[in-house]
């Protein structure tokens, strides 16, 4: 039972931990290192004198302690981390005039000094542009979100380890430009929201489908990522995208209760009972598309809330504004091209004008390599081949899709198909 605790404080706790001790000492490498002491610590002394009643803080003090430990023990260590608060203290950028406005400043009542979670502040940090878009994008989700290494290679459509070498390589780009870790000023900030909208995006996508373990959905990730949207919602009410995202996020997450059978495996959009669909996040998530779309050009998480919005405002699949949607991807499609996107567009296509339409457009994807280990692809295709009667190739597609299925609800699911 200890062991179990100790990882669900972890997968709770571990974001704000590693924030804390960023923001005291300064350095990721050894805020991550006295994380994993402490945990150890924890799998010890638990067991025997049992989960304390505030595991975060006893995680937090004895992570805190180790840090000291190890400055007192390494003095060119403890020179580095002074080099590195002399950089941030110069760095920080001095008051300026009010800048809110359209696209600009914070809301009322916040400044950027005073982010009500120290996870955006450092979501903030890592969105550096001295680092590459990817690897600050990866580098925050591993290390703030709290997602493993294998979970981020999954939302990047890449081998693990490709991923764990990006983690690697922004780690030391931070450590030799001496980026300091602090929040950005307000002329900083429309070139970093951008990577923060993204880790937040990435942290609700694994907790939507998980790339691994029992469960298809991890409610807490999903929850956690709302939550924080909500934040950059209340923080910076001017940017459109910000009520994009929440819009998106809410839209997607009020089918949760429906998304899964009474085994826990995954209903697939058609089957699912619509009765069991968040009402009120649905109201909420529609006049959050309603404030996104409007003002100017629409930014890609409006335009995906907009899909979101007309699936739910639909009474079932076959009442659903198919035409709309795909020319809502086409949009999409020039302001995020991917093949992700063009596999959604696909099976768009093939609603409005039937499986054969969609089927070809899958099949000319078939040469693009982030797609081979993207299982929704391969069921996209099953699906398509099975309602235009070609059931070995159908069979053949879900195949394919059961060997890429990383979750066992996934593979169960899958497997019916197949005995279909």
């Amino acid at each position: 039972m200890a062991a179990e605790a100790v990882e669900a404080v972890f997968r709770e706790e571990r974001g704000l931990l590693l924030a804390s001790l960023v923001r005291r000492f300064g350095d990721l490498d050894l805020a991550e290192e006295v994380t994993s002491e402490a945990i150890e610590a924890a799998l010890r002394h638990w067991p025997a004198e049992g989960v304390p009643a505030r595991p975060g803080a006893w995680l937090l003090t004895t992570a805190r302690r180790k840090a000291v430990d190890r400055l007192r023990r390494d003095q060119a260590y403890a020179a580095r981390l002074a080099v590195l608060a002399a950089d941030a203290e110069r760095a920080e950028p001095a008051p300026g005039p009010d800048v809110s406005g359209p696209g600009r400043g914070p809301g009322p009542g916040f400044g950027f000094d005073e982010l009500p979670d120290e996870r955006l502040q450092l979501f903030f940090t890592c969105a550096h542009p001295a680092l590459a878009a990817e690897d600050r994008t990866a580098l925050t989700l591993r290390c703030l979100a709290g997602l493993t290494t294998p979970e981020v290679a999954r939302a990047f459509l890449v081998p693990t380890a490709t991923m764990a070498q990006r983690i690697v390589r922004a780690k030391k780009k931070i450590r030799e430009a001496r980026i300091p870790f602090r929040v950005p000023g307000p002329d900083e900030l429309p070139e970093r929201l951008p990577g923060v909208l993204q880790v937040v995006y990435s942290v609700f996508t694994e907790g939507y489908a998980a790339s691994s373990g029992p469960r298809l959905q991890r409610l807490d990730l999903a929850e956690e990522a709302i939550r924080l949207a909500r934040i950059l919602r209340r923080l910076l009410p001017a940017e459109r995208e910000c009520a994009g995202l929440l819009a998106l996020l809410l839209l997607v997450h009020a089918r949760r209760d429906a998304r899964t059978g009474p085994e826990g495996e995954p209903v697939f959009l058609e089957d699912q009972d619509r009765g069991r669909w968040d009402r009120p996040m649905i109201e909420e998530g529609r006049a959050l598309v309603v404030r996104a779309l409007t003002g100017g050009p629409a930014g890609p998480y409006g335009v995906q809330a907009a899909i979101a919005a007309l699936h739910d405002e639909a009474a079932d699949v076959t009442a659903t504004d198919w035409p709309q949607i795909v020319a809502l991807y086409d949009v999409l499609r020039t302001l995020t091209p991917s093949p992700v996107v063009e596999v959604n567009r696909a099976v768009a296509v093939a609603m409005r004008d039937g499986p054969g339409a969609g089927l070809a457009l899958l099949d000319a994807l078939a040469g693009e390599p982030r797609l081979r280990a993207y299982p929704p692809y391969a069921v996209a295709r099953g699906d398509l081949l099975g309602r235009l009667g070609r059931d070995g190739e159908a069979a053949a597609a879900y195949r394919e899709a059961l060997e890429l299925a990383a979750t066992e609800p996934e593979r169960a699911a899958l497997r019916r198909k197949l005995g279909e």
